[in-house]
């Protein structure tokens, strides 16, 4: 692109793509930016900590001799109730956590998106028909719909993946259907229509890039959603099995030492709010970045 200045001399500037405009409106964003460096530092212990911990020794394996100690320069969490090192089983926690939320909203996202896109671009019969589906399913609390699932297929981590992705199935269909509703009757879409290109290349060409900006927000904001879910469930006895060392099954276990030893819950607590607050923070962030408009 080229710009006159005062001198009458012509200088060329470079137009920034929307990649580069995103990232730029995103690292202005301070708790967007601080929400990043925190899941940056969590994603790369969670990555790490094999090669940091030995899981057989030092997140599942018993020590009675030190059991029950405070935070101290040995033991940065202190221990539980077993002797084992409550920092190195936080820090493998995390495994676990992201998995799963990652995990559950990709895989809600590839359901949702296939069932939103068909309602939306089709309408009529195919709309309604997917759509009462997914409010009738949409009105079961999303708590109860994974503890009968998970109660079906058995306790897992991949069982409970697929018993979280249903929930997160149903938003985003909601999102999708309506990006694309909004979408379907552009000029460039018709003509795609006309040129005879199947549906589904039309969907997954043309209208599914032009929807991405609600779909990455919600993807932030659900992985936060999902993981608060999957810990309750572990927490109830039904998520991930013992002894993995996931925070609600950290929580779960220190709320019988929660008098004499606090810091059993209060730190699986605080590495799961802080990490749902990174997250709604990169989201709203990503939400300014994505549509400068919305920006109050």
């Amino acid at each position: 692109m080229a710009q006159t200045n005062s001198t009458g001399n012509t200088k060329h500037v470079k137009k920034r793509t929307m990649l580069q405009e995103t990232w730029r409106h995103l690292i202005r964003n301070r708790g967007a930016v601080l929400g990043m460096l925190f899941l940056l530092f969590l994603v790369g212990a969670a990555l790490f900590s094999p090669l940091i911990f030995d899981y057989e020794k030092d997140v599942i394996g018993q020590n009675m001799q030190d059991r029950l100690m405070a935070p101290c320069a040995a033991h940065w969490f202190g221990t539980d109730e077993f002797g084992r090192d409550l920092f190195a089983r936080v820090i493998y926690g995390a495994r676990y956590s992201l998995i799963i939320g990652v995990g559950s909203v990709f895989l809600g996202l590839i359901v949702g998106t296939i069932l939103g896109s068909q309602a939306g671009f089709r309408g009529g019969v195919v709309d309604s028909v997917i759509m009462r589906g997914i409010d009738i399913f949409y009105s079961i609390p999303n708590i109860m719909t994974a503890v009968v699932i998970v109660s079906l297929l058995g306790t897992s981590t991949v069982n409970l993946m697929i018993a979280l992705a249903f929930s997160c199935a149903s938003s985003f269909a909601r999102i999708v259907r309506a990006s694309v509703m909004t979408i379907r009757d552009q000029e460039y879409v018709e003509s795609s229509y006309a040129m005879g290109l199947p549906t589904w290349k039309i969907i997954v060409k043309h209208i599914l890039p032009n929807c991405l900006s609600p779909i990455i927000v919600q993807i932030t904001l659900l992985i936060g959603t999902t993981i608060i879910s999957a810990s309750s469930l572990s927490f109830l006895g039904i998520g991930v099995p013992a002894p993995a060392p996931e925070w609600g099954a950290l929580l779960s276990a220190g709320r019988g030492h929660i008098r004499d030893a606090s810091y059993m819950c209060i730190i699986p607590g605080l590495a799961i709010m802080m990490t749902v607050l990174a997250l709604n923070l990169l989201g709203d962030g990503l939400r300014d970045a994505l549509d400068p408009k919305l920006k109050k």
